[in-house]
């Protein structure tokens, strides 16, 4: 019985195995992107509709110049699949919520509390670039298959041990033992996996469109010091920031390769 369910599950995973853009890294993606561009219209929707959104002044002017250079710059990066996306960004107005987002479909918002951490466009285009690498990546739903695959698994796993373990007990701590190797040994690798990649191709979308990506390392030096005490790293769906620092640090050469190139475009000296 646990065979014939568990093969499913393997070719289930082998047909659907994509490719991250900008990355080449294999991934396994069971939706297909109008699947997630549907969820992203669902979840924009709610967001927004319960939201109390910023439509004029110098910040909501900031934020639409950087998502739409953010936008230009992820369709020429990635056009595949950033042409597919309806693109469009909002301001909202929540000064204690220092967060940003962006969902499979190009939508995307920025809470008023995030900008007195950012502190200028350039550091803001690098947590907009971020965001919007996560949808170009399809984070999102690579976290729903990982999900469902571990599911998957556990119900396999769980089958085996009712045939091999006698004791319901025993049977029991041994998938409570899985259950936690498989999120602390897969699941938050996974999410710290995502955010690095997120940060570095977020990083070269915001210098391709033009903004400095040194910033990003005094973007998360202070993003450091207002996030106070956090859990261990291996315990943590982000990467710390001394981790994230060295890794934007590593991937700067290219950024300013994109950087420079973008200035030329624009006729200002990098």
């Amino acid at each position: 019985t646990s065979t014939r369910l568990l093969l499913p599950l393997l070719l289930l995973a082998l047909g659907a195995c994509a490719t991250v853009p900008g990355t080449g890294r294999r991934q396994l993606n069971l939706m297909s992107l109008d699947q997630e561009m549907s969820l992203g219209r669902e979840a924009y929707a709610e967001a927004m509709g319960s939201s109390p959104v910023v439509r004029s002044g110098p910040d909501y002017e900031m934020v639409q110049r950087v998502g739409e250079r953010v936008a230009k710059a992820a369709r020429q990066l990635y056009p595949n699949p950033a042409k597919r996306f309806d693109w469009e960004i909002n301001l909202i107005d929540e000064p204690r919520t220092v967060n940003a987002w962006a969902l499979p479909g190009g939508k995307s918002a920025v809470y008023t509390g995030l900008l007195r951490i950012t502190g200028d466009e350039d550091s803001l285009a690098v947590v907009v670039g971020h965001e919007v690498a996560h949808a170009i990546a399809s984070h999102g739903a690579e976290r729903m298959s990982h999900q469902m695959g571990f599911t998957g698994g556990m119900m396999v796993a769980g089958l085996i041990l009712e045939t091999k373990v006698e004791d319901p007990e025993k049977a029991a701590m041994y998938m409570a033992a899985l259950g936690a190797g498989g999120t602390v040994g897969v699941m938050l690798p996974f999410s710290r996996l995502h955010e690095s990649e997120a940060d570095e191709l977020g990083l070269y979308i915001a210098a391709a469109a033009g903004y400095d990506p040194r910033t990003s390392i005094g973007l998360w030096e202070r993003m450091a010091s207002a996030g106070g005490d956090g859990p261990p790293e291996f315990l943590s769906t982000h990467p710390s920031e001394e981790t994230r620092i060295q890794r934007l640090r590593k991937a700067m050469p290219k950024a300013m390769r994109y950087y420079n190139k973008a200035q030329r475009r624009m006729g200002a000296a990098p």
